[in-house]
C-alpha cells in the first residue's frame, strides 16, 4: 500500500474525491415550421367543394425583427397545373429566400384536374393582395413584394405580372381594395406561351382544356400580354430543357425588352428541366447566387428602418 504521507516532508492531505460533472449541451430548439393562411377564408370562388383542394393556402415562412429586411416573396411551385411540387420547388425556396432576409409564401392553387382557369390566377392576385393587406404584420414592405415561379408555377408567376390590376377601391372587402402588381418577378424554367410549338402542350390543356380558343390562349400567353406595367423580371433557363424549351423565357425577355422593362436573364448549357435551386450541380447552383445579386443591385435586400 502506498504510504499516505512522505516520511521526509509535511503530510499530504488529499481533497475528497469529486463527482466528475458532464455539462449537457442544450439543444438548440427546432425552427418553427411555416404556419398556413387560407388565401379566400370565406371560400374561394367558384369553389366545387369543402374538401383540402378546394382551399388554396400560403405557407408563411416568417422572420423576426432582427432578421427582415422587409422584402417578401410568393413562391409558386410548378408540376404542369396537376400537381405542386412542394419539396424542391416550395420549401427549400422559401428556406433560401429566409437566409437573404426575405419574407417567403409559399401559394397552394387550386389545380387540374378539379380545376382550370381562373382558379389558379384568381388564387395568385388574392395571395399578392392578402400578403399586401397584412404586411405590418408580417414584417413586410408593402412596396417590395415580389413573385417567384417554376415551370407552370412561373407561367402563373409572369400572367399574374402581366395582367394585374390596381384593385377595387370601393370593394366590401378590404383585401380586393389592394394591387395584386408584383413589385418584381423570378422565373425559373417558366412556361410563358400558351400557342405555338414552344408551349407545353400538358400544361396548357391541363390549365385551358384541349380545344381552348384562339383569344383565350393569347390572352394567357405571357409574351402577349407584356406591358410597361410589367414589373423587372429576372430569368433562368436550360439550354436543353426539352419539357419547356428556352425560347419561353427569350420569347418574354424579348416582350419585357420591347416594353422598355428591365430584366435580366441566364441560360445554363445544361440543366434540363425541374432543377429547383439545382444544389447537387456547381454550375447551375449559381443561379440562386446570380438571382440575390439581381436583387441586392435592385435595393430588395436592403434593410429598411
Amino acid at each position: 500500500m502506498a504510504p499516505d504521507h512522505d516520511p521526509f516532508g509535511p503530510p499530504i492531505r488529499r481533497a475528497p474525491a469529486q463527482p466528475i460533472r458532464i455539462e449537457k449541451k442544450e439543444e438548440p430548439p427546432e425552427p418553427a415550421g411555416p404556419s398556413a393562411e387560407l388565401v379566400w377564408p370565406d371560400g374561394a370562388p367558384g369553389a366545387l367543394g369543402d374538401k383540402e383542394a378546394d382551399k388554396p393556402t400560403l405557407d408563411v415562412y416568417s422572420l423576426t425583427r432582427e432578421e427582415v429586411n422587409g422584402a417578401a416573396v410568393l413562391v409558386c411551385p410548378g408540376g404542369g397545373y396537376t400537381h405542386l411540387a412542394l419539396d424542391h420547388e416550395g420549401d427549400a425556396v422559401a428556406k433560401w429566400l429566409n437566409s437573404l432576409g426575405v419574407t417567403a409564401f409559399v401559394l397552394k392553387y387550386r389545380i387540374a384536374p378539379r380545376y382550370c382557369q381562373p382558379a389558379p390566377l384568381q388564387d395568385a392576385r388574392r395571395a399578392m393582395r392578402l400578403v399586401r393587406h397584412r404586411a405590418a404584420e408580417w414584417l413586410v414592405d408593402p412596396r417590395r413584394v415580389g413573385i417567384l415561379g417554376f415551370s407552370a408555377g412561373g407561367h402563373l408567376a409572369s400572367i399574374t405580372g402581366a395582367r394585374w390590376n390596381e384593385g377595387n377601391r370601393g370593394a366590401e372587402d378590404p383585401i380586393d381594395r389592394v394591387s395584386s402588381r408584383p413589385d418584381f418577378m423570378i422565373l425559373v424554367y417558366p412556361v410563358i406561351t400558351m400557342a405555338g410549338k414552344y408551349t407545353n402542350a400538358g400544361c396548357r390543356d391541363s390549365l385551358l382544356g384541349g380545344d381552348a380558343k384562339e383569344r383565350l390562349l393569347e390572352l394567357l400567353s405571357s409574351e402577349r400580354q407584356a406591358n410597361t406595367g410589367t414589373p423587372p423580371t429576372f430569368l433562368v433557363h436550360a439550354h436543353d430543357d426539352k419539357s419547356v424549351p428556352a425560347e419561353n423565357s427569350v420569347m418574354f425577355y424579348l416582350a419585357l425588352r420591347k416594353a422598355g422593362v428591365a430584366a435580366e436573364m441566364h441560360i445554363y448549357e445544361k440543366g434540363g428541366h425541374g432543377f429547383g435551386l439545382a444544389p447537387d450541380d456547381p454550375v447551375l447552383s449559381s443561379w440562386p447566387r446570380r438571382c440575390a445579386d439581381w436583387m441586392r443591385r435592385r435595393g430588395l435586400l436592403d434593410k429598411k428602418p
